[in-house]
């Protein structure tokens, strides 16, 4: 038996899997291609190719780590809920995990989604917030991985599956407004900001809250995208005629390449605003969405193998997103990352 099996073994996949190991947990990989530097490690086990024929000669584990793209991953999920498997889900998809809900309840399958930085990070630190009782009047969540450095091109690299942030520059953006949701076209709200270090960026609206519309946290609430100045003008330009192999070919990660991770959340309520700031520039060869994104999700695969078992304990049997956590979870989660060398900072301005 291993203590988790690990769906996708890219970038964020690839991290989550060599940190587990080094712990000193056993876990078995599956992709269609798995880097040398994950198979030589004593702790890890691997099958290279199609997950849906692997499927059914999985070596027994009562925990999936689902890191597949969205398309993929979410095809993944019933069948793993009808095993009975507890799952940390990081696939970012269209579609709600939640209406798998009951079928996990009547499997006895703890499923725990959208386990990156945003949404993820995001949701934990907004129900810490909303638990201190004041009235959240407004919340804004602005965040990207981005080069450090813009260029003549499209001063991009996809950290992730390339797919999901075509499908986040297309996909309607909902947000809450006056206590409702609202849709609205996605890359809408175009301005400028300023980050810290790295000078004028544009933030956009795309739809990230996910989870966070229904929670009742905030009178007010919106997800942006943070980019280089020019890059959603360009794929404005061409998005009627993009060929999606050329995509992924130009926005390919370059791990020479200098880059961070940067996320803002400014949450006001009746008597102050609260300034969260997340950022990190990679470390040891992984990149920061790796670093920023993958922490998370393996903070959150600890929580469900420590000896207390402290992820299915709290939330029982059923599908949960990431503000279902407990204040202890969420603080663990993030004095990890923090030990990690993530810069979390939280100020009154």
């Amino acid at each position: 038996m291993v203590d988790a099996i690990a769906l996708g073994c890219g970038l964020v996949g690839n991290f989550v899997v060599q940190q587990l190991a080094e712990r000193d947990l056993k876990i078995h990989v599956i992709d269609l291609v798995i880097p040398d530097s994950i198979k030589s490690h004593s702790n890890i086990t691997f099958d290279e190719g199609d997950i849906f024929e692997i499927k059914d000669h999985l070596p027994n584990s009562n925990l999936i780590i689902n890191m597949l793209p969205g398309r993929i991953g979410e095809s993944m999920r019933e069948l793993f809920i009808l095993e009975g498997k507890d799952i940390v889900d990081l696939a970012f998809t269209e579609e709600d995990p939640t209406k798998h809900h009951q079928l996990a309840v009547e499997n006895k399958s703890t499923v725990i989604w959208d386990v990156g930085i945003a949404p993820g990070l995001s949701n934990m630190i907004m129900k810490m917030e909303f638990g201190s009782n004041e009235i959240i009047t407004e919340a804004t969540i602005k965040v990207g991985g981005n080069p450090s450095k813009p260029d003549d091109e499209w001063s991009y690299m996809a950290p992730f599956s390339p797919s999901d942030v075509i499908e986040e520059y297309t996909r309607p953006a909902r947000i809450i407004d006056d206590n409702g949701e609202k849709t609205v076209p996605a890359l809408t709200d175009l301005h400028k900001i300023n980050v810290e270090g790295y000078g004028t960026m544009e933030a956009f609206l795309t739809d990230g809250l996910r989870s966070l519309l229904y929670s009742g946290f905030s009178q007010s609430m919106r997800e942006y995208t943070v980019r280089w100045p020019g890059h959603i003008e360009k794929w404005l330009e061409t998005k009627e005629n993009y060929d999606e192999g050329e995509l992924i070919e130009a926005w390919k990660f370059d791990s020479e390449r200098d880059e961070f991770t940067w996320m803002e959340i400014c949450i006001k309520n009746q008597k102050e605003t609260i300034q969260w700031i997340i950022c990190d520039n990679g470390k040891d060869g992984h990149s920061s969405m790796a670093r920023t994104t993958g922490l998370v999700t393996m903070a959150c695969v600890l929580e469900f193998i420590n000896p207390e078992k402290t992820m299915k304990n709290n939330l029982g049997n059923g599908v949960f997103s990431p503000e279902k956590l407990s204040d202890d979870s969420i603080e663990r989660i993030i004095r990890l990352m923090k030990g990690q060398g993530v810069e979390i900072c939280r100020n009154i301005i």
